[in-house]
């Protein structure tokens, strides 16, 4: 069964884009067909994949507002084996004002994944730094969302409000969405303050919090300008075991979840 994970946070630079890129590339490569939607207008997945979103015709901007469009224009196929990618491009920009016309507007992602579905083992949704109306049809559209979380106090205390937005994506829009966990990326053990955050983030959410944490290192920046996933830049990079034990809860079906994994709902009765 297709799993659709939406990655995100209202904050900027917490790595959702670097998550959606690394995951996606080691799920592929462990064998899961696996495609990767760029939901930011920014684009920045869509650069890091390789491609040149300036010269797209057609991007998921396309697929949202043209019902009738054919999802076949605009997925890129084969940009590794086993995954396939959704673009994005400039013209996502105009897309809340646009969006906000549409009825039943929080659903067009949901309705625009359906035909590719039973092609893919996992979707994986980047977001752009906002909690609009791109965000909350990746919500409605999602299984689970999964949170990418810095060392720092203003990025744990603006947690609450992605997780206000996920009780009324339930009320409303997609009752069966879960919270699959929270990564913390940019962990800097020499510092206090990234030790403090970490371990009030594991007070907070429990069992939710992926451990081990994702490194501070500068060989993020190195790979993302080589456009190449970690694994391929640096396969003994830390990151890369941590991004496989991801994949593998991502992709364990509920009913064979360890016990020491099963969490609770305690992010949406503390935050």
């Amino acid at each position: 069964m297709t799993q659709i994970i939406a990655v995100a946070n209202q904050k900027g630079g917490v790595g959702k884009t670097t998550t959606v890129f690394n995951v996606g590339a080691i799920a592929a490569d462990m064998g899961y067909k696996t495609l990767l939607v760029d939901l930011d207008p920014q684009a920045a997945l869509t650069a890091s994949l390789g491609l040149q979103p300036n010269r797209l015709s057609k991007s998921i901007y396309h697929l949202l507002l043209a019902k009738e469009l054919d999802p076949e224009q605009v997925v890129v196929r084969d940009i590794r084996p086993n995954l396939d990618a959704l673009p994005a491009n400039k013209d996502l920009v105009r897309s809340d004002v646009e969006l906000a016309q549409q009825i039943g507007r929080e659903y067009l992602l949901q309705e625009s994944l359906f035909p590719l579905k039973p092609e893919y083992d996992l979707i994986l949704i980047d977001n752009g730094p906002s909690l609009g109306v791109l965000t909350v049809n990746a919500l409605t559209a999602a299984d689970q969302v999964f949170v990418p979380l810095v060392c720092e106090y203003l990025a744990l205390r603006g947690m609450g409000m992605l997780i206000e937005l996920v009780r009324q994506v339930r009320e409303q829009t997609n009752p069966n969405l879960k919270i699959l966990g929270v990564l913390i990326n940019m962990y800097d053990p020499a510092s206090l303050h990234s030790r403090e955050v970490y371990e009030e983030a594991k007070r907070i959410f429990g069992n939710y919090v992926f451990e081990p944490p994702i490194p501070e290192s500068g060989r993020f920046a190195e790979a993302a300008a080589a456009q190449r996933p970690m694994m391929d830049y640096d396969p003994s990079h830390p990151s890369v075991a941590i991004y496989r034990q991801v994949v593998s809860r991502i992709m364990t079906p509920p009913s064979e979840t360890p016990a020491e994994e099963k969490t609770t709902e305690k992010p949406l009765e503390t935050a």
